[in-house]
């Protein structure tokens, strides 16, 4: 649901009938299915602007690099981005047709990621654990935020990092947000009360501005980053 990636040149109403899309999805659910994502992708050549999300960058470099999981891949921008840092990479998500363009960006680029079908949401099992755990904008249902953070969570290596980044939901107005988006967003609080202080030990919890330009006017927008270390 990382609208804030979507092309410059897409006009107000498209992103208005695209959120409308994304609510309706949400209210029956199909939000989370491969055949709204499959839908989506195919439906365009490039949903998202194909760079790396910003947070990503910003709280990865200087790590040292090891294994990685980007869950929520999409077309593979950070899990590309990730591979060229030197990571060891899989990305993951519910869409097929979001994976192959991701397998063709990674070719272009001239590095390695492997790519699996995973369902996050319904519960499908990570292929292993990783000494670095990224997800952006992954936005489960409410009630199965526990669970989703839990399960990132338990892929994580110990001594490794989980990155978790959300739309915080006091933007609802800036993207013309339905409000049946705006309730999948969670507080920089809910997120870290899903990490047990025994087992984690958090270095980064804030709420980060960023500067975005969408149809030639630049707006604020906040994310929720969390950063934590699995304590060994």
């Amino acid at each position: 649901m990382n609208e804030h990636t979507d092309h410059d040149h897409h006009h107000d109403h498209q992103l208005h009938g695209q959120v409308a899309r994304q609510a309706a999805a949400v209210a029956d659910g199909t939000m989370w299915t491969a055949g709204f994502w499959d839908e989506r992708y195919a439906g365009t050549d490039a949903v998202w602007s194909g760079n790396p999300n910003q947070r990503l960058v910003e709280q990865v470099t200087g790590l040292t690099p090891g294994t990685a999981l980007d869950v929520g891949c999409g077309e593979g921008a950070d899990a590309v981005w990730l591979a060229r840092q030197g990571w060891r990479t899989t990305g993951v998500d519910v869409s097929q047709v979001a994976l192959d363009r991701a397998a063709g960006h990674a070719a272009a680029a001239g590095v390695e990621v492997e790519w699996r079908l995973v369902d996050v949401v319904a519960g499908e099992a990570f292929p292993a654990t990783y000494d670095l755990v990224s997800a952006h904008f992954l936005h489960p249902p409410a009630d199965l935020l526990g669970d989703v953070v839990r399960r990132l969570g338990a892929a994580v290596a110990p001594g490794g990092t989980l990155l978790h980044v959300a739309h915080d939901p006091r933007d609802s107005h800036a993207l013309h947000r339905d409000p049946e988006l705006t309730r999948l967003m969670p507080t920089l609080e809910q997120v870290v009360e899903l990490l047990d202080p025994a087992g984690w030990d958090v270095r980064v919890a804030e709420v980060q501005a960023r500067r975005q330009v969408h149809q030639g006017e630049e707006r604020l927008l906040h994310d929720t980053v969390v950063r934590a270390v699995k304590v060994s």
